[in-house]
């Protein structure tokens, strides 16, 4: 598969190793990996990467170590932080965490017969010298915050380890937040287009779903779970998902008009190392494929109507005692009389309560919008599903947030968050979601709760009052809320969707309260919260003006009249006749009235986003419309 020995290759320092005795020495006996690049998370997930020589690295190690290098504020997303005229923003290595080898696939050391390498370091930013900014270091503060807090509420409320696997607090050395993440993403040969209709056919069909993989696709496939494994992140699978079509083999042998859709899983870790090693799996994958003739995209949705890619996130509590054995904190004592402890369900319950205020990092991007939508397995309501008794596990593909329990093992308890896609920041996500949790268990734990009384709350009718959750919502449902609920139903039992990035991050004005909790223990500031917003606000409004508005574009103009009048039936008069017309709302402007598009560009260069974003919906269902005729009126030619 790669023609060098994956044997002899540096994969990963961890955190015992990072003396520069040891550093010195390690990379002494790998003389491939020539750079250092320290690695910072911005508030729109990019990470910033540099070339050091390793020499120049060893030469300067106690200053790069405490002071980092600089960066330009201009060149990281952190609006409302790193001003023009107040820029300066270091790159501080993380001592903490495991230390990645990037290995460049397609140039290759002569001396040692392996690809040359960069050792990337996790790193936190600071802003002046004094405000430490940036995804990570707002996860590292949640986790820390998170461990403090739940700490304390347990020794206030003890009542709670009647019901937990657990005698006391004092039995508890620490806290372990664990998080995982599934990847999904697409690959499809360079420049290789596939109709639309063939892949939806596949999918209705599941003609792709777990199958075979086949040349290239298996290639690239197996080589990436095995570059993985010497990476140390414990791949637990990799298969084929809903999405792709069968691949063609040429005259010559080789396969082409390849489109699938492919998954993989690996082992959990503490939360602010899962975010860490999802970074540096993306880049695997992304160059291990482009090595096999490859392209690879973790759109959310790399095609309209066509099964779109989701990042499952995994969130678990749990804590290690002082005589060394781990404890899931959400698994109760008898896993077949409750669901969870009251821990578990209270974090089940402050996440869902929140979940206002942590939507906007969640869906953060058009992207996102474009996948959670109705009908793809894509969770578009804020409900949960437990599972009809403890007995059996829910395995509900509908709801966003879903507990996840095997009864033979109690370390398995955890949630899985559905809503988030490949292309979010999964450091704030997770932290946003922690912080969510905690505020669901410090106030049901305040209040006596049992696991009894959780499931109860988290069942509770519409219009049934609860001493947490709202009044007028519904938060747990065991049918499918697509095929058991009309449209309209659903907004009103939990709560309309937005549809949006603009109606997500209003979000911000319309629930202060909910967006409180981020800030709990400094983890999220005002300062935070507005520079994320901002960075948001910015990327959704240019990429529709300058991205997805001139597609949509180059789309109107590709719908072209086929047929010759004169030799056509009237079904295709029709049906171009519609064509045109929706054509000419969408695309072309009179002296008399503008264009949608048009339209949409004036009211984002004007500031008015909430106009904006109205038409942004419009034109979305146009745009469908027009594909959906334009593939009923090619069909109908000879």
């Amino acid at each position: 598969m790669f023609d060098f020995d994956l044997n002899k290759m540096l994969y990963c320092i961890p955190p015992e190793k990072h003396s520069k005795e040891d550093l010195e020495k390690i990379l002494g006996e790998h003389p491939e990996v020539k750079f250092v690049s320290l690695v910072g998370i911005d508030m729109s997930g990019n990470d910033t990467d540099e070339k050091i020589p390793v020499k120049a690295f060893f030469d300067d190690f106690e200053k790069l170590m405490s002071s980092g290098v600089q960066t330009d504020g201009s060149s990281v997303v952190l609006p409302n932080i790193a001003v023009l005229n107040n820029a300066k923003v270091d790159i501080i290595p993380d001592k903490d965490v495991n230390w990645y080898v990037d290995h460049n696939l397609i140039n290759i050391d002569r001396q040692t017969g392996l690809p040359v390498g960069t050792l990337r370091i996790p790193s936190f930013l600071i802003h002046n010298d004094v405000a430490e900014v940036g995804s990570r270091v707002v996860l590292r503060n949640a986790v820390r915050v998170f461990e403090e807090q739940l700490m304390d509420t347990l020794r206030q409320h003890p009542y709670v380890f009647e019901n937990m696997m657990i005698d006391s607090v004092d039995d508890i050395d620490h806290l372990v937040l664990t998080s995982a993440t599934e990847l999904e993403f697409w690959v499809k040969t360079p420049d290789d287009q596939t109709d639309r209709e063939e892949l939806s056919t596949a999918q209705v069909l599941k003609e792709q779903y777990w199958k075979r993989t086949v040349g290239p696709v298996r290639k690239a496939l197996e080589s990436v779970l095995i570059l993985l494994d010497h990476y140390g992140f414990e791949v637990e699978m990799g298969h084929k998902e809903v999405g792709g079509v069968k691949a063609k083999m040429s005259n010559s042998g080789n396969y082409d008009h390849i489109m699938e859709q492919l998954e993989i899983d690996w082992k959990y870790s503490t939360a602010l190392q899962a975010a860490d090693n999802e970074n540096m799996i993306k880049y695997i994958v992304r160059d291990v494929f482009r090595v096999h003739g490859l392209d690879v995209t973790f759109a959310a949705k790399p095609l309209p109507g066509i099964a779109g890619s989701g990042e499952h996130t995994h969130l678990g509590v749990s804590a290690k005692l002082k005589n060394g054995k781990p404890v899931n904190l959400f698994s109760p004592k008898d896993m077949t009389k409750d669901f969870a402890s009251p821990v578990g369900l209270a974090a089940l319950m402050g996440l869902m309560k929140n979940y206002e205020a942590v939507n906007p990092f969640v869906a953060p991007n058009n992207d996102a919008f474009n996948r959670l939508k109705p009908g793809y397995e894509a969770p578009v309501c804020v409900v949960t599903s437990l599972g009809h008794n403890p007995s059996t596990p829910s395995r509900n593909r509908t709801v966003l947030l879903g507990l996840i329990r095997d009864i033979g093992n109690p370390l398995a308890t955890r949630f899985e968050l559905r809503g988030p896609c490949p292309t979010a920041n999964t450091y704030l996500i997770v932290a946003a979601a922690y912080m969510a949790m905690l505020d669901g268990i410090k106030v049901a734990l305040e209040n006596g709760k049992t696991s009894a009384d959780l499931e109860k709350s988290l069942s509770k009718k519409m219009g049934e009052e609860d001493f947490y959750l709202e009044t007028d919502r519904i938060y747990r449902s065991e049918e499918n809320v697509y095929d058991s609920y009309t449209p309209a139903e659903r907004d009103i039992y939990f709560g309309r969707a937005p549809r949006t990035v603009w109606e997500n991050l209003c979000a911000y004005e319309d629930q202060d309260e909910k967006i409180k909790v981020l800030s709990v223990g400094g983890v999220m500031n005002d300062v935070t919260l507005k520079s994320y917003r901002q960075a948001m606000l910015s990327r959704w409004a240019t990429e529709l003006h300058n991205r997805i508005i001139p597609n949509n574009m180059d789309l109107i103009r590709s719908t072209v009249k086929l047929h010759i009048d004169g030799d056509c039936a009237d079904y295709d008069v029709a049906y171009w006749s519609r064509i045109d017309k929706l054509r000419n709302y969408l695309g072309k402007n009179t002296l008399a009235e503008p264009c949608l598009l048009a339209r949409i560009i004036t009211a984002l260069d004007s500031g008015d986003y909430q106009t904006a974003s109205d038409l942004q919906i419009e034109m979305n269902d146009k745009v469908e419309e027009l594909n959906y005729l334009y593939m009923m009126y090619k069909r109908n030619l000879f």
